[in-house]
C-alpha cells in the first residue's frame, strides 16, 4: 500500500476507475438536521451519506454542529458564525483536494496552512441597500504549502488544480440551485 500525505494512493485509483466504469457511485448527496436554539443559535446534527441513490448506512458518527452569530452582528457569540463555518468548509475542502491530488502526483507534503477571510456587506442582509448582496462580497484564500523538493512552479500548477477540482470553491463561484420548501 502506497500512502503519501496519509492519503491512500491506490484507494484512490480504485476509487477513481469505479466511478469512471459506473458514474452513479458519484453521485453522493450529504444531508444536515438543525433545530433552532433562539436568538441566532442553531444545533444540527449531520444526516445520512447517499451515494448511488443508496444510504450508506456504514457510517455510523454523527457529529454535532452549533451556530451563532457574534454579538456585534446580533448574536451571543456561543458558536462559530456561519459565515465561518463556510470558510471552514472551503478550507477543508482544499485541504481534502490538496492532499489527495498532491498524492497523486507523487508530491510528498511535509505541511501546508491555509488562511481564508471573506467580507460581508450587512447592507444587504439588513434590507437596506437592495443593491448590495447579502452574501460573501470576496473570499480571500492563502495557502502556505511545504512539498521539499518540489519546484514552486509545480505547486503552482497543484494549486491551480485545486482551485479547478474543490468542490466547494466551484459551489461558491458557480450558480447553484437552492430549493427551499415550506414543511
Amino acid at each position: 500500500m502506497t500512502v503519501i500525505n496519509d492519503v491512500d494512493v491506490q484507494a484512490q485509483k480504485d476509487t477513481t476507475a469505479a466511478v469512471e466504469a459506473n458514474p452513479l457511485l458519484g453521485q453522493v448527496s450529504f444531508s444536515v438536521d438543525g433545530a433552532w436554539q433562539g436568538g441566532c443559535r442553531l444545533t444540527a446534527q449531520t444526516g445520512t451519506l447517499t451515494q448511488a441513490g443508496e444510504r450508506d448506512e456504514s457510517r455510523v458518527a454523527k457529529y454535532t454542529m452549533s451556530s451563532d452569530e457574534p454579538a456585534a452582528l446580533l448574536g451571543t457569540d456561543t458558536a462559530v458564525s456561519p459565515a465561518e463555518y463556510l470558510l471552514q468548509a472551503l478550507a477543508g475542502c482544499y485541504t481534502v483536494t490538496l492532499a489527495s491530488l498532491a498524492a497523486a502526483q507523487g508530491i510528498e507534503l511535509k505541511g501546508f496552512r491555509v488562511e481564508l477571510e471573506g467580507d460581508v456587506d450587512l447592507r444587504g442582509f439588513l434590507g437596506i441597500d437592495s443593491t448590495v448582496r447579502p452574501g460573501l462580497q470576496q473570499v480571500r484564500v492563502r495557502l502556505h504549502v511545504d512539498a521539499p523538493g518540489t519546484p514552486r512552479e509545480q505547486v503552482e500548477e497543484l494549486v491551480a488544480l485545486v482551485e479547478n477540482r474543490s468542490p466547494i470553491r466551484d459551489t461558491l463561484i458557480s450558480p447553484v440551485d437552492v430549493v427551499t420548501t415550506l414543511a
